[in-house]
């Protein structure tokens, strides 16, 4: 059995120390949980996604999805992505499935 101090783990219900016997496999638990949001914590700010959280300046677009090419950015034109449906997005893609097509014939 394993002591806890509770404070530490419930800081906004226990304002003073208190005391708990766990078994080791809770306390086993309790320890991945807490290494699972130190390993979140820290691939959120290797890829600078904390600026994006408190901005919205679009940083996590840079990091997280591929450049979207002119070939689909063109139709979609000036619209926000609220305004986007997905017939706008099956539009776009008309032409690119045009530009594959010679590529698949050639196989």
């Amino acid at each position: 059995m394993k002591k806890i101090n509770l404070r530490e783990l419930y800081p906004d219900v226990y304002t003073t120390d208190f005391f708990v016997d766990v078994t080791e496999e809770v306390m086993e638990t309790i320890r991945a949980a807490e290494r699972a949001e130190a390993a979140y914590e820290r691939k959120m700010y290797r890829y600078k996604a904390q600026y994006s959280l408190d901005c919205e300046n679009g940083i996590e677009n840079a990091v997280l999805l591929k450049p979207q090419t002119p070939e689909i950015i063109k139709p979609l034109g000036e619209m926000y992505m609220e305004e986007v449906t997905a017939d706008d997005i099956r539009l776009a893609l008309v032409p690119l499935s045009k530009k594959s097509e010679g590529l698949y014939n050639k196989l």
